[in-house]
């Protein structure tokens, strides 16, 4: 029996062992249940001894033999190593490609605006962007690394705090000239509120009437405004002119540095419970382009908030 023929034969063992069935077995390899057997029946040849008792009346399960009990645990312990290197060999593969995810928003108003930076570093590595908003499967996706906006558990995921970020309104400067500027909090009484749902409330995600509470004008009503999914669209609305946002101080950086929104009420301070993290499977820690990225990712972040410092 050449070694292909040995790998193939002990796969059908290991699947009629496990399902207790060669039908079982069959089905999860993708052959019939007679190829199964016919392969079991070449290794035992092969090796010459029995590995399931036969022609026991009554039973409907596949019966090891002692020695096919003492063995099967070598040969699943085999069969993960390697897989295992076979997932490094894909690793290997595509060791110029990194895959990134992030959330729509995040990629629009942060990432794309400085990701040319890192190209320019890492012109080896070709970046490819999933901007998602689901919490996509790392290991079935083939996704290197991701940023993720929450409370920083994830499982099976490695979560590095990135970002931290403030809440506040914000308008276009075409709002202001249009209407008298509000002075107070209460000020926003008659203007037309944009809210952001692009993250549930019971998250902890930042809320007007959470915002309100705080700035201490709770009569302010809430019910009624804009309702947008995208945090980046919030944004482009307030921006458009079409009312007051409650804004994520990291969405809305590059729009206040350009002048296309002022901020309102810079007294009131409302920290997000909420962060951004770098997130990544424990098992990837070390790839070299995770490390780049990562690492570059935390210059950028902290490369920001110096800037937000002296400013």
């Amino acid at each position: 029996m050449s070694a292909p023929e040995h790998l193939n034969a002990l796969r059908a063992f290991e699947a009629s062992a496990r399902h207790e069935s060669f039908s079982a077995a069959a089905a999860e390899l993708h052959v019939t249940p007679a190829a199964v057997g016919q392969l079991v029946r070449s290794l035992e040849e092969a090796l010459g001894t029995p590995l399931f008792h036969r022609g026991t009346s009554g039973r409907k399960r596949l019966v090891l033999t002692e020695a096919a009990q003492r063995a099967l645990p070598d040969i699943r312990a085999g069969f993960e190593r390697l897989s295992v290197g076979v997932a490094r060999l894909k690793e290997s593969s595509s060791a110029g490609v990194l895959t990134v995810t992030v959330s729509p928003a995040f990629a629009a108003k942060w990432l794309l605006p400085r990701l040319e930076r890192f190209q320019a570093a890492w012109p080896e590595l070709d970046v490819r962007l999933d901007a998602s908003t689901e919490l996509l499967d790392f290991a079935a996706r083939g996704v290197d690394v991701g940023v993720r906006y929450g409370a920083g558990s994830w499982p099976g995921l490695v979560a590095e705090k990135l970002l931290g970020e403030e809440v506040y309104p914000v308008c276009s400067p075409a709002l202001l000239r249009q209407n008298r500027r509000p002075r107070r909090p209460s000020d926003l009484r008659g203007l037309r509120l944009i809210h952001d749902r692009s993250v549930d409330a019971r998250l902890g995600f930042a809320t007007w009437d959470a915002w309100l509470e705080k700035a201490g004008a709770k009569d302010v009503e809430t019910k009624r405004g804009l309702r947008i999914n995208n945090s980046a669209s919030v944004l482009q609305a307030a921006i458009d002119g079409q009312g007051v946002a409650l804004a994520r101080s990291i969405m809305a950086h590059d729009d206040l540095a350009a002048g296309r929104l002022v901020r309102l009420f810079p007294e009131v301070e409302f920290p997000s419970v909420l962060a951004y993290y770098v997130v990544y499977r424990p098992e990837c820690a070390t790839l070299p382009k995770l490390v780049a990225f990562r690492d570059w990712l935390v210059r950028e972040a902290s490369a920001r908030q110096a800037l937000t410092d002296r400013t």
